[in-house]
């Protein structure tokens, strides 16, 4: 069933027993963060803090961190069944010739219908604007510390919804809001996104930028800030196919924008293009602090929320952290509009270790000379790929999430002299390892088998591998034998 809202999805949570409530005090500044992370190595639930000191509501964390709430989220059996509804959507396309027609027609006018039915829904009111304050102070609500040298307190999930002056459309990404005072957030907005394009246009018209931030969501919604969706397709759209129901969006009270109505909090406001303030350092997902650097500024002049709200939180810092179980989500969730631009992609793997920018791996079918090269190349050219600054190339049968393998191909059938791809680009603007920020060196490696068209002067030897049929004549003698089925974890017959 979809959920519409955070509590639902909480009831949800609590009744399958993933949802811990907290009653002792424990503080919004560095307690909170250190109980989080411990519970998320552990693999464990989402934690509802009851009793936060100086706040008048709870705060959850670790709503998201690991796949099995994300695919209870969207009523999937797991991440990759999810996987296969995102499939359904990129493969919108014309068929090719009459048969393919008569076979993909009811399909794509099936999913075109859900999709007509999934637009927002405008209503006129909702739970999001139960409370208006009658004055905006940031610091009534949990906003958290994370780490012991970050520049403030930070919120740290929040649905930052602009707009597009010149089309209209609106976009909501995951940027993170540093505390400056009781009215006055930093916009961590980095250059690559589009909230940061969006910025730029307004900037050209001379004009503010209305800004709207949600503060606790329905899941779909959260989601589809972070989300790679493809291009030409609204988040709030997309969080209605990923929920199978529409959004209900209402207008927000001082700014020229829609807002989630079944949201738990709203800050509206505006950004000025001209103004400019240190934001950080913070502890993010590199494992380190970020630089501080001047951002926006976001400028809160109305705060709207439900009569008993939930405060949303997360944290960022070096892996294992929800920030990195999501990407890792969304990675398999949208390996189907990869395949969509490269067919000829089997998988792709960006390792939570690499931060899922730094480091990529991707199995091919290899089908001609420089495959590989054309592939590493049109990845750079893909959206948040352009960030990846490692990337090996392997054949299709070997699987990219097994590092071990991979790193045995790269060893063995890489050659540095002939099988390394230099580039330079863009880079994470997080990214510390480059001189420059926003720009630095990227590297391909093709550790695929080598053929002779590749120019390979010499022939590729013969891998070894066991004889299909003694394998078999073993996979029986060890069902029969009890001392080998224990030794080998199978029971005899």
């Amino acid at each position: 069933m979809p959920f519409g809202s955070l509590g639902e999805f909480l009831r949800a949570l609590e009744a399958k027993g993933d949802l811990v409530r907290v009653t002792r005090p424990v503080s919004r500044d560095l307690e909170i963060t250190e109980i989080t992370q411990r519970a998320l190595r552990r693999d464990g639930p989402a934690l509802l803090f009851e009793n936060v000191p100086g706040a008048s509501m709870p705060v959850v964390t670790n709503l998201l961190g690991s796949a099995r709430r994300i695919a209870l989220a969207f009523d999937a059996p797991t991440v990759d069944a999810l996987a296969e509804r995102i499939e359904r959507l990129v493969r919108l396309r014309p068929p090719a010739g009459f048969l393919g027609a008569v076979r993909d027609l009811s399909g794509t006018l099936e999913t075109l219908s859900t999709l007509r039915t999934l637009a927002p829904k405008r209503v006129r009111s909702g739970p999001c604007q139960e409370v208006v304050e009658p004055s905006v102070d940031l610091d009534r609500l949990p906003i958290l510390t994370c780490w012991p040298h970050d520049g403030g307190r930070t919120v740290t999930f929040p649905v930052v919804i602009t707009k597009d002056p010149e089309t209209g459309e609106s976009h909501t990404g995951i940027y993170r809001l540093q505390q400056y005072g009781p009215d006055t957030l930093g916009l961590h907005v980095q250059v690559h996104r589009i909230g940061a394009n969006n910025l730029r246009k307004w900037a050209a018209r001379g004009e503010r930028m209305p800004v709207a931030a949600v503060v606790g969501a329905d899941p779909a919604t959260v989601f589809s800030g972070l989300a790679p969706v493809p291009e030409g397709l609204s988040n709030f759209v997309f969080a209605g196919f990923l929920r199978g129901e529409p959004v209900e969006l209402v207008p927000a009270r001082a700014v020229d924008l829609e807002v989630p109505a079944q949201a738990e909090i709203v800050l509206e406001g505006y950004v000025d293009p001209e103004e400019r303030h240190i934001e950080g350092p913070f502890g993010d997902h590199t494992g380190y602090y970020s630089a501080p650097e001047p951002f926006p500024v976001f400028h809160v002049t109305t705060i709207t929320h439900r009569e008993r709200p939930v405060y949303l939180g997360t944290v960022t810092g070096k892996p294992p952290t929800e920030d990195s179980v999501l990407g890792e989500a969304v990675t398999r969730i949208f390996r189907p509009v990869i395949r969509l631009v490269l067919p000829e992609v089997v998988d792709l793997y960006l390792p939570p270790a690499g931060l899922f920018i730094n480091v990529g791996i991707v199995a091919i079918r290899k089908a001609y000379p420089e495959h590989p090269r054309k592939v590493m190349h049109a990845l750079w050219g893909l959206g948040q790929m352009m960030f990846v600054r490692y990337l090996v190339v392997v054949d299709d049968d070997v699987d990219p999430h097994d590092l071990s393998e991979v790193l045995y191909r790269v060893g063995l059938q890489a050659d540095p002299e002939r099988d390394l791809e230099l580039s330079h680009g863009p880079v994470d603007q997080l990214s510390i390892s480059n001189a420059v920020p926003n720009v630095g060196a990227k590297i391909g490696i093709d550790a695929t088998r080598k053929r002779p068209e590749d120019g390979f002067p010499r022939p590729w030897p013969e891998e070894i591998r066991s004889d299909p049929a003694t394998v078999r004549a073993i996979e029986r003698t060890i069902r029969e034998d009890p001392a080998l089925a224990r030794l080998f974890g199978s029971s005899p017959p």
